[in-house]
């Protein structure tokens, strides 16, 4: 009961703590320097959509800006993007799409699940050595993702062995979603921990504490006190690896291969453009095409991400 009453007074001094950091940052000058950038950054998004819906033709000859003095649209591009296809590649990007999904939700939601599992026990299971295995596992962070791919493909494919002595078994994951699921997991799980690890410690002891008392073990601590107060720490690394998983493809054609039933939606893009790079608004309609999921899955998480980041720059 004690530890509900700790929860609730927790959760009452965020807005307060939240709106006086937007009322110091809240000036005339940072707004209108917000509208610039915004504006700024608008512009390659609007050149990109208007691109979308141009000839071919006019998009070989001249630039986007044109289309206000001269105005000429299509749809037709849309609909060999997602039905037709392009440059003898038959078939729309649908089933793409469908691939990325298949690809990024569960690579999200497992490094997410196994980050603030950790990111608990380094904070708030004290033993000897937590703190080297914390920096040790931010350490991380410094090994360029590049460098991994050729030793965790061959321990994907041949295991590991010193001599004739099995190590670690061949897993005979080849070519399969499971090993762009387990990559993305390793390569996300450095930042995540250290962030969600940086939010969970900032919790209070006398709530956790208090918790223990009421005979709580970790298990039920981790699930109805920290999962529901690091909800918005857990919606912002989950924005920002939805969208890293979303957009990669190197990843996904080392380890899954360029197969139809598993190359993501990057991979169909970089077909559509063609060998000599001649075919820009097909590429451009793709991309808008692929850029409305990420957006639906950024303003429905956007309230959490705003608090997430509101939320790791104040104590208590």
């Amino acid at each position: 009961m004690s530890a509900t009453i700790e929860a609730e007074k927790v959760v009452l001094r965020k807005p307060k703590a939240s709106t006086q950091i937007r009322s110091a940052f809240s000036t005339k000058v940072a707004s209108a320097l917000v509208i610039l950038l915004t504006i700024v950054w608008t512009i390659p998004t609007i050149g990109l959509l208007v691109t979308s819906v141009r000839p071919g033709g006019d998009v070989a000859d001249s630039g986007w800006w044109t289309v206000f003095a001269h105005p000429s649209f299509t749809w037709s591009n849309y609909h060999q993007v997602l039905f037709v296809g392009g440059f003898g590649v038959q078939g729309g990007i649908i089933p793409y799409l469908v691939n990325s999904l298949a690809i990024t939700i569960p690579a999200t939601v497992i490094s997410l699940t196994f980050a603030a599992m950790a990111a608990y026990a380094l904070a708030w299971m004290r033993f000897k050595g937590s703190d080297v295995v914390f920096f040790t596992i931010f350490a991380l962070q410094v090994v360029p993702l590049q460098m991994s791919l050729v030793p965790l493909l061959k321990l994907y494919n041949t295991g590991v062995h010193i001599g004739n002595v099995p190590v670690f078994p061949n897993l005979h994951l080849g070519g399969s979603l499971a090993q762009v699921w387990v990559s993305h997991t390793m390569f996300a799980m450095p930042l995540a921990v250290f962030l969600l690890h940086n939010f969970i410690s900032q919790l209070p002891g006398d709530l956790i504490e208090a918790a223990r008392v009421d005979g709580a073990n970790h298990f039920r601590i981790f699930r109805t006190i920290v999962l529901p107060l690091t909800t918005p720490a857990l919606a912002s690394f989950a924005i920002f690896e939805f969208l890293w998983v979303w957009n990669d493809l190197l990843v996904a054609l080392t380890f899954a291969g360029g197969s139809p039933q598993v190359l993501p939606v990057t991979g169909r893009l970089l077909q559509l453009v063609g060998q000599y790079g001649s075919r820009w608004q097909l590429l451009t309609a793709g991309a808008f095409v692929t850029m409305i999921i990420p957006l639906i899955v950024f303003f429905a998480l956007q309230r959490y991400f705003v608090r997430g980041l509101l939320a790791g720059s104040v104590k208590g």
